[in-house]
């Protein structure tokens, strides 16, 4: 992977998890955990179909409506 292509998918999935963590009022830290558990990441990080060049909202949102049940596990925190 070219150095630039790293930098772009880095900025995303910070973008993601920043997402993720005011989407569910939870602590950066347990946002990433639901990010790195997800298959998104797996996709992103192998660029299947291009996915890691769409807007990160509609990834969150894909996340929620794909992997709910990675956010059970956040709700408490909420």
């Amino acid at each position: 992977m070219r150095k630039s292509q790293q930098n772009y998918r880095e900025r995303l999935e910070e973008r993601i998890i920043a997402r993720i963590a005011e989407q569910n009022k939870i602590p950066l830290e347990k946002a990433m955990d639901v990010y790195y558990h997800s298959r998104l990441a797996e996709k992103i990080y192998q660029g299947i179909n291009g996915i890691q060049y769409w807007d990160y909202k509609v990834l969150v949102d894909i996340l929620h409506d794909t992997e709910p049940a990675l956010f059970a596990s956040v709700r408490s925190f909420a």
